[in-house]
C-alpha cells in the first residue's frame, strides 16, 4: 500500500498537436540560417541552466523551444516550470532553513530584551507560504518566456533522430519538432534504495517541501548536504530528527569542516546513527491529510539489527541524471553508467550539434553555475563569443544549522596535489559580535575558519572554508 495514493487518469490518444512558432521580435538581430528546421535551438529541461540558455539565445535572433515535463514522484508529487532549484531544491530549502533560524533567533532575542513566551511553529502555514511563492515564480517564468519569444512546451520530449524530437503532453497528445541544435538540461531525480517499502512509504526532497502533514519523528537517510540540510531545518522547527549515516559526512568537502557541522547538529538536538543502513520499512499506521503515518524501520547499526518507529523516512542518498529517459540511443549519445554525459570544454557531447549543461555533466551541481554555463553557451552558439566557463574555484554553501561556505580545495585535496610538506593551514575559532549575548554561547565553539595555502607559491590561498552564521 502506498503512502499517498493518487492515480493517473486514463485518456484516449488525441490528434497530434500543431507546431506554433514564436512570434519574432523585430528588434532582434537577424540570424543567418543554413537549415530548414522548425527551430534553431531546442532545450530539453526547464530548470535554471536550460532557461538561461534559451533566454540568452533569443537575444541574438535564435528561434528557441524549451521542453519541460515532471513525472510524479513515487508519492505522486509534481511541480511546475523552473527545475529542481526553484521547486524542490535551493529555494524551498533556503526558505525552510530560514524558518528554523528564526526559531533560534527567537530564543536569542530574550537576551536582547524581547518578550518571546509563545514560541510555536505551524507546519501547514510554512508549507502554504513556501508553495505560494514557488507557484508565483512558476507563473513568472512562463510569462518571461512568452515575452522573450521562447516557445515553451510542457511536454515529455524524446529523440527520434539526430534533428527530430517527439513530445507528449499529459493528455497523450503528441508533437514532432525539428531543430538545428540541442541543449540537454534535464537535471536529475533522487535515488531510492532497493529495499522493501522504500518507494511505498518513504519520501525524498521531491516531497518534503510540500508535505501536507507535519513530518513528526523523522529519519533522514544519507550524509549528503541534502540530508543534513533537511535534518537541520526539521530539528530547528521542533521535530525529533535522526540522521542515518553509512560512512562519512559531506563526502567531497573538507573533513574538519564536515565533522564540525555534524558535531554542531548533535549539540543542537539532531541524533546521528553511524555506521548504519536501512534494511526494510513497514507501514504500521496510514497517514491522513493532517497526520503523519507510523513507519517501522528495520536497520543495521554497527553490525547489530535494530528496529524503530518513525513518522517520516526521507532518503537523500544521491541523485541520478535523467539522460536515459530521452532516448539517447536514437542519436548515438554517449553517457556514463551514472547518467552523466561527457562533454568537452565547450559543453559539447560526442554528437557535435548536441550540448549538455547542469547536473547531467561532471561539474559542480550549483544553480548559479548552471545559469552562467547556459548563458555562455548561447553566446558562443549565436553571438560569436569564444568565452568558456571556468569550473575552477566555484564557491558553494551548505545550509546546515551551522552554515558552511567554501571555495577552492579541501585540505586533503591540496595535500594530494601539492604534497603535505608544501601545504600551510591557517585556522581559527571565532564568535560573531551578535552572538556574544546569545542564549547558548557555548555553541560558538563550532564557528571555524580555515585557509589552505601553498608554501612554494608565496603562500597562495588554494582553499577557504568558513563555518558560521551567514556563510552563504
Amino acid at each position: 500500500m502506498r503512502l499517498c495514493c493518487g492515480g493517473k487518469k486514463k485518456h484516449k490518444k488525441e490528434a497530434s498537436l500543431q507546431i506554433t512558432n514564436p512570434v519574432p521580435d523585430p528588434d532582434l538581430p537577424e540570424l543567418e540560417r543554413n537549415h530548414n528546421f522548425n527551430f534553431d535551438l531546442a532545450v530539453i529541461g526547464g530548470g535554471s541552466g536550460g532557461l538561461a540558455c534559451a533566454k540568452e539565445a533569443v537575444k541574438f535572433g535564435a528561434k528557441v523551444v524549451v521542453y519541460d515535463f515532471v513525472h510524479p514522484s513515487p508519492q505522486n508529487t509534481t511541480w511546475g516550470l523552473g527545475g529542481t532549484c526553484l521547486n524542490v531544491g535551493c529555494i524551498p530549502k533556503k526558505l525552510m532553513h530560514s524558518a528554523s533560524i528564526y526559531g533560534e533567533v527567537i530564543e536569542d532575542a530574550k537576551r536582547y530584551g524581547w518578550a518571546t513566551e509563545n514560541k510555536k511553529h505551524d507546519w501547514a502555514t510554512l508549507v502554504e507560504n513556501v508553495q505560494a511563492h514557488i507557484k508565483s515564480q512558476n507563473w513568472k517564468l512562463k510569462i518571461d518566456l512568452r515575452e522573450k519569444n521562447v516557445q515553451y512546451y510542457n511536454e515529455y520530449a524524446t529523440f527520434v533522430d539526430k534533428n527530430t524530437i517527439k513530445s507528449v503532453n499529459r493528455r497523450g497528445q503528441e508533437r514532432t519538432v525539428t531543430a538545428d541544435k540541442f541543449v540537454l538540461a534535464m537535471g536529475g531525480r533522487p535515488n531510492y534504495p532497493n529495499i522493501p517499502g522504500a518507494r511505498d512509504y518513504a519520501i525524498t526532497s521531491d516531497d518534503v517541501f510540500s508535505l501536507k502533514y507535519p513530518p513528526g519523528k523523522t529519519l533522514c537517510v544519507g550524509a549528503s548536504y541534502i540530508s543534513l540540510e533537511c535534518a537541520g531545518f526539521l530539528t530547528g522547527l521542533g521535530y525529533d530528527t535522526t540522521v542515518m549515516v553509512r560512512s562519512i559526512l559531506l563526502r567531497g568537502f573538507d573533513r574538519d569542516c564536515a565533522e564540525a557541522v555534524g558535531r554542531y547538529m548533535e549539540d543542537t538536538g539532531t541524533r546521528f546513527l553511524r555506521p548504519a543502513t536501512v534494511k526494510n520499512i513497514e507501514c504500521v499506521k496510514q497517514p491522513t491529510d493532517t497526520t503523519a503515518p507510523e513507519l517501522k524501520v528495520f536497520y543495521e547499526l554497527d553490525g547489530k539489527e535494530e528496529c524503530e518507529i518513525f513518522n517520516t523516512v526521507l532518503f537523500a542518498i544521491g541523485r541520478t541524471p535523467l539522460t536515459d529517459k530521452i532516448n539517447p540511443e536514437a542519436i548515438g549519445l554517449k553517457y556514463e553508467k551514472n547518467g552523466k554525459v561527457p562533454v568537452n570544454d565547450r559543453e559539447q557531447t560526442n554528437v557535435p550539434h548536441v550540448y549538455a549543461i547542469g547536473d547531467i555533466i561532471d561539474a559542480p551541481e550549483l544553480t548559479p553555475l548552471a545559469i552562467q554555463v547556459g548563458r555562455l553557451l548561447a553566446r558562443r552558439l549565436y553571438a560569436g563569443s569564444s568565452l568558456l566557463m571556468d569550473y575552477v574555484n566555484v564557491p558553494t554553501t551548505v545550509f546546515t544549522p551551522l552554515e558552511y561556505g567554501s571555495v577552492g580545495m579541501s585540505e586533503a585535496t591540496a595535500i594530494k596535489k601539492f604534497g603535505e610538506d608544501d601545504i600551510e593551514v591557517w585556522h581559527a575559532r571565532h564568535t560573531p559580535t551578535e552572538h556574544t549575548v546569545r542564549e547558548s554561547p557555548d555553541l560558538d565553539k563550532h564557528n571555524y575558519v580555515k585557509l589552505i595555502c601553498v608554501r612554494s607559491q608565496k603562500d597562495k590561498v588554494v582553499g577557504f572554508h568558513y563555518l558560521g552564521p551567514n556563510a552563504g
